[in-house]
C-alpha cells in the first residue's frame, strides 16, 4: 500500500482545481454519502455550510470536489494531546525543550493529527521547572503558525500548586494565562494536597474565565465526589480524564460517583490510545528504566459513565513519546478502539471524538447541514462502520477549504485466486 499525506497549498498558491484556498469563494463537494446514506452535494461558502441538496441539484459554481465513493461527516476535534512532547520516543537521550525544537514538534504533530482529520485540537503543556514558561510560549507560536489550517489552544499545566513549593507555580500559572493559555490544567494527583491543587485552579480559572481540564486517575470516589461538588457551573466548562482508575472501583460505587460528575456538567476525556506522561507516578516504570513494566494500563468505563449522563470525549494522548512509542493522533482510531472493546456502538464511538470532542474545547456543533461550520472530514467508505474498520484516503476541510489530503491504493501481486475470481488488484483505502 501506498500512502501520502501533506497539507493542500494556501490561496496564494492555489490553482482552484482541489479546492485549496476557496475561503473566499465557493466550494461544492458533490456525490457525497452522509452516514443516513444519502448522496448529496454540499456547497460551503464564508467557512460555513451554505447548502445541502440531492446530488446533482445544487447550480455548479465555484470549485467543485467529486467525493464519489467517500463518506461526509463532521471533522473529529482532539481534546487530549501533548503536543509538546510528541514525537520524541526515538530520542537517544532527554527529549530537547529549546524554544525551535518544541514548536518544531508541536507543529509536526497538529499537522499529523489534522491530516487524520482533527480541525481542532487542545494541548496540555508542562509549566515550571527549568523549562518555566518556554514550552508555553513554543505552543503558542505555532498555534499562531497554524491559523487557516487548524485551531490549537494550550492548557497551563503546573506541577505544584500548594503549600511553600507551590507558590512558584501559581505565580507561574498566572503568567500563562496573561501569555495566551485559555484553559487551566494540571494533575492533582501528584500533589501533596490534591483538594487544595483543585481549588487554587478553580479560583484561577474563575478569576480570568478561563476553562479547566486536569488530569487525574479517578480512582478515588471521595475525591471526585468533592471535585464534583465545588466544580459543578463553573463555565467555560470542567474536563477531567484519563479516569482509568474509575474502572477498577466497585460497579456501584463508579455508577454513584459517575452520577455526581453528570450532575455537576464534568466532562470526561477518555483516552483509548494509550495513556499520557502527565499521569506518571512516582516510581512507576519508565522505558529504559531497568524496572518492571506496569501493569496493562484500564481504561475509563465509558459506557457506565455514559448512562449515567456524563458527556464523555475521546482523545489521543500521547503520540510516541515516553509515554506511548507507538501513538498515532488518529481520531477514528479512537472510536475504532471505543467500538471494537464494546463500549459504544460505531456511531456513538464517532459522536464522542466529533460532537463532544468540539463540545469539550467550547466549539460550535458541526452537522452536515446548512447553516452550520464548514469542518468537514471525507473518508473513502461506505458506512461509518466501514471507514472505522478499514479507511486510509481522506479529505480535510477547514473553514471551507481543503487543508489536507491523504491518498492510499493498495496493490496485490499477480494470483492465479485473485483473476479466477475476477477480484481487482487494486483497491482504494
Amino acid at each position: 500500500m501506498s500512502e501520502s499525506s501533506q497539507p493542500q497549498p494556501g490561496p496564494e498558491k492555489a490553482s482552484g482545481g482541489d479546492g485549496t484556498g476557496a475561503a473566499a469563494g465557493t466550494l461544492v463537494l458533490c456525490d457525497a454519502r452522509l452516514a443516513d446514506g444519502r448522496v448529496v452535494d454540499v456547497r460551503l461558502s464564508g467557512g460555513r455550510i451554505e447548502a445541502v441538496g440531492t446530488a446533482g441539484s445544487l447550480a455548479p459554481q465555484g470549485t467543485r470536489i467529486d467525493l464519489g465513493g467517500y463518506l461526509l461527516l463532521p471533522a473529529p476535534a482532539e481534546p487530549h494531546a501533548h503536543c509538546d512532547t510528541a514525537l520524541t520516543a526515538d530520542a537517544t537521550g532527554p527529549a530537547t525543550d529549546t524554544l525551535e525544537d518544541v514548536q518544531r514538534r508541536t507543529t509536526e504533530a497538529a499537522l499529523l493529527q489534522l491530516g487524520h482529520g482533527a480541525t481542532a485540537l487542545r494541548t496540555h503543556v508542562r509549566i515550571g521547572d527549568v523549562q518555566a514558561l518556554r514550552s508555553l510560549e513554543a505552543v503558542l507560536q505555532a498555534g499562531r503558525s497554524l491559523r487557516g489550517l487548524a485551531e490549537l489552544t494550550a492548557v497551563a499545566v503546573p506541577r505544584m500548586l500548594t503549600g511553600a513549593a507551590g507558590a512558584d507555580g501559581l505565580a507561574m500559572l498566572r503568567d500563562a494565562v496573561k501569555m495566551g493559555a485559555t484553559v487551566i490544567g494540571g494533575c492533582p494527583d501528584l500533589d501533596p494536597d490534591p483538594a487544595g491543587y483543585v481549588e487554587t485552579v478553580l479560583e484561577v480559572a474563575a478569576e480570568h474565565g478561563c476553562a479547566v481540564d486536569l488530569h487525574t486517575d479517578g480512582d478515588d470516589p471521595a475525591r471526585l465526589a468533592r471535585f464534583a461538588a465545588v466544580a459543578g457551573g463553573l463555565r467555560p466548562g470542567v474536563a477531567i480524564g484519563p479516569c482509568a482508575g474509575l474502572s477498577a472501583l466497585p460497579p456501584e460505587v463508579a455508577a454513584r460517583t459517575a452520577e455526581h460528575l453528570a450532575a455537576a456538567g464534568v466532562t470526561v476525556v477518555c483516552l483509548p490510545q494509550g495513556g499520557c506522561a502527565a499521569l506518571e507516578r512516582r516510581g512507576a516504570a519508565r522505558p529504559g528504566s531497568g524496572r518492571a513494566a506496569a501493569p496493562a494500563a484500564r481504561q475509563a468505563p465509558v459506557r457506565l459513565l455514559r448512562a449515567a449522563g456524563v458527556r464523555v470525549a475521546a482523545g489521543s494522548g500521547a503520540l510516541r513519546d515516553a509515554a506511548n512509542p507507538v501513538g498515532r493522533g488518529d481520531p477514528l482510531e479512537a472510536a475504532y478502539l471505543l467500538a471494537s472493546l464494546g463500549e459504544a456502538s460505531p456511531e456513538t464511538a464517532y459522536e464522542m471524538v466529533g460532537t463532544a470532542a468540539r463540545a469539550t474545547l467550547g466549539l460550535p456543533e458541526v452537522r452536515v447541514e446548512a447553516g452550520f461550520p464548514a469542518e468537514l472530514l471525507a473518508v473513502r467508505g461506505g458506512s461509518l462502520a466501514g471507514v472505522l474498520s478499514l479507511a486510509y484516503s481522506r479529505i480535510v476541510v477547514h473553514k471551507g477549504r481543503v487543508v489536507a489530503r491523504t491518498s492510499a491504493v493498495r496493490e496485490y501481486c499477480d494470483s492465479a485466486a485473485v483473476v479466477a475470481l475476477e477480484l481487482p488488484r487494486q483497491s482504494q483505502r
